[in-house]
């Protein structure tokens, strides 16, 4: 009798386990823009670039800008041109759009 409760047991999480593998994947994390950076920024890809709308009020924009600068700062091994464009966008939503555009 234990046998065949093994082996139905067994049985049971072998099939558990294939439809567990055949389930369609999930996002399990947050879809990034995939696309690349516009010639000349605007408020969308400003918006998209610090994570918020692209009508935020200016203390979230600071806030998000924050944000975003700390994990890619270039002191802590960042790159440089995501950091100018990092502060590109927080200057365009701000409405301190420089004409020449980034320094890159």
């Amino acid at each position: 009798m234990a046998i065949a409760a093994a082996a139905y047991a067994s049985r049971y999480g072998v099939q558990a386990w294939q439809a567990f593998k055949a389930r369609p994947p999930t996002a399990r994390m947050r879809k990034f823009y995939e696309g690349g950076f516009q010639p000349t920024m605007n408020r969308r890809e400003a918006a998209l670039i610090l994570g918020v709308r692209e009508s935020t009020e200016e203390d979230k924009v600071r806030e998000a800008h924050r944000k975003v600068m700390v994990a890619n700062h270039p002191d802590a091994g960042g790159s440089h041109y995501l950091a100018s464009k990092i502060n590109e966008a927080k200057d365009t939503l701000l409405g301190q759009t420089k004409s020449n555009g980034s320094a890159f």
